[in-house]
């Protein structure tokens, strides 16, 4: 079973083909949700080795974080295959 923890919020690299998909919007309105009501839904991290952590779900919930000022994230450590 997955537990919640958290993971600071500049040691979670976003994979460049991934973030090509932001959506500025989207980012604006998730950071007025989460001041009203907290982060509702955990994003998703890998270990990336010693380095910190890639992130597999959750990109406009963390650029919504990072946008407030949040120093952490809470989400989930998942194990991923590389293909």
């Amino acid at each position: 079973m997955l537990q919640k923890t958290f993971f600071p919020t500049d040691q979670v690299r976003v994979p460049a083909k991934r973030a090509k998909t932001l959506d500025a919007a989207k980012v604006t309105a998730l950071a007025e949700s989460i001041l009203e009501q907290g982060q509702l839904t955990p994003i998703k991290v890998r270990a990336d080795g010693s380095k910190g952590y890639v992130l597999i779900e959750g990109l406009h919930r963390l650029e919504a974080l990072k946008a407030l000022g949040e120093e952490r994230v809470e989400g989930y450590l998942v194990q991923a295959t590389l293909h």
